[in-house]
């Protein structure tokens, strides 16, 4: 597909990695600093811009997501990328299915999060008698996406640095 050439052109982080692998992790290590930038606004009682940037930040992580998984499938997969990598394959296997299972479990927690969310904001009842629940359902997905954002990047090292 010579359209996607520049997806595996040399990445900017000066590893081994290509282009897109550098754009999506440099995404994913900032994810929870730009995710905790918007939770700042609803502890300052800014509830739209709250709502508004958690919105933009969700859609714009599934786009990078497929971005990510396009750019995975075509480039060969991860038997492709750990060939390059002088860690075992076992090791990194294990500590890429471990990262997989908390973005999974993240990514559902985020989709409640944020679909609940936008449905009691618009109905009223967030902020207030709901704000409980979607307070509990936002500090399960924070948790996920810092433990993802870490993980993420552990498999990043491993696969174009160690």
């Amino acid at each position: 597909m010579p359209e996607m050439d520049y997806m595996f052109e040399a990445g900017f982080l000066g590893t081994k990695a290509p282009l897109f692998m550098d754009f999506v992790t440099l995404i994913v290590a900032f994810l929870p600093i730009l995710v905790y930038g918007a939770i700042l606004f609803a502890k300052k009682r800014m509830y739209k811009i709250h709502m508004i940037l958690q919105n933009i930040i969700f859609i714009f992580s599934v786009f990078v997501l497929v971005y990510f998984e396009v750019g995975v499938r075509v480039g060969g997969g991860f038997e492709a990328f750990i060939s390059e990598s002088e860690v075992s394959y076992t090791y990194a296997l294990i500590i890429l299915l471990i990262h997989i299972l908390i973005a999974i479990v993240m990514l559902f927690y985020w989709i409640a999060t944020i679909f609940t969310g936008n449905y009691h904001y618009k109905k009223g009842t967030l902020p207030g008698r709901n704000s409980k629940l979607h307070r509990n359902l936002a500090v399960k997905t924070f948790i996920g996406i810092i433990f993802t954002s870490f993980s993420g990047v552990w498999v990043y090292l491993l696969l174009f640095v160690f």
